[in-house]
């Protein structure tokens, strides 16, 4: 038996797919859905509507987002604490055991068979999806820019994070750089890799189709008390916007 129902539809959504912008939007922790298969993963509704199973607001920003810059969204329908899409087959954060101070039971002592389930039915439809948008782009004669979309929390382990909007890379600095400088001194506490970076290993996503492709790419976390609601995703949003639009000729 599958780990997905038929009823519970495609593990990936893509919106806007006619878009005529350069941009890629990428939220690989969009849900906090799990699969009907694996009930609650022994975690409380606490613990599953808390950072650990998502990136709460990155979705309802990147929407927003992708309007703005008529830009292609992609996201994940199932919780990242299922399989996170973000991470390859082979990292033990792809399904990780433990999350910040909760033990995940349901993934505790995963056999391969059970690993390679997930990985079938979560990232490599993700990977496949994304992959075939971007070269089909890249075919068109119009080189897509990846910007991936998250949100951390503001206290992690107890210690309060400053950092209000991160920009993130790995080796190609081209457009955070551009982003960095375009927000100094800005409405927001803006950082060059944080409250992750490249050692954390959350550039998968960054490395598996922008670099290797040669597009221009970023890692966008905001932090999550910054866009609990509209209001404030809407502000996010078009700070966001204005900074990519600002940034994409300089990078």
């Amino acid at each position: 038996m599958g780990i997905l129902t038929g009823e519970e539809g495609d593990p990936v959504a893509l919106e806007n797919a006619s878009a005529r912008g350069r941009i890629i939007l990428v939220c690989e922790h969009a849900s906090r859905l799990l699969p009907k298969s694996l009930g609650t993963l022994g975690l409380s509704e606490e613990a599953l509507a808390s950072h650990i199973a998502w990136d709460p607001g990155a979705l309802a920003v990147s929407r927003l987002m992708a309007k703005s810059l008529d830009a292609t969204l992609i996201f994940q329908r199932f919780s990242r604490l299922v399989y996170d899409c973000n991470r390859p087959p082979e990292s033990p954060a792809a399904m990780p055991e433990k999350s910040e101070v909760f033990a995940i039971s349901g993934n505790a002592g995963l056999d391969q068979a059970a690993r390679n389930a997930r990985t079938e039915a979560l990232y490599l439809p993700f990977r496949e999806k994304l992959s075939r948008l971007v070269k089909d782009r890249m075919a068109e004669g119009r080189a897509p820019v990846i910007v991936t979309m998250h949100s951390f929390t503001p206290v992690y382990f107890g210690k309060q994070r400053a950092v209000e909007i991160g920009v993130l890379h790995d080796a190609d600095a081209r457009l955070a750089d551009a982003m960095l400088t375009a927000g100094t001194g800005g409405l927001y506490n803006i950082r060059r890799n944080e409250p992750y970076g490249p050692e954390d290993g959350v550039t998968h996503t960054l490395k598996e189709h922008g670099l290797s492709n040669g597009l221009l790419n970023v890692m966008i976390e905001v932090r999550n008390d910054l866009i609990r609601d509209e209001v404030d995703q809407r502000v996010v949003a078009d700070y966001l916007t204005g900074l990519l639009i600002e940034s994409l000729p300089a990078a």
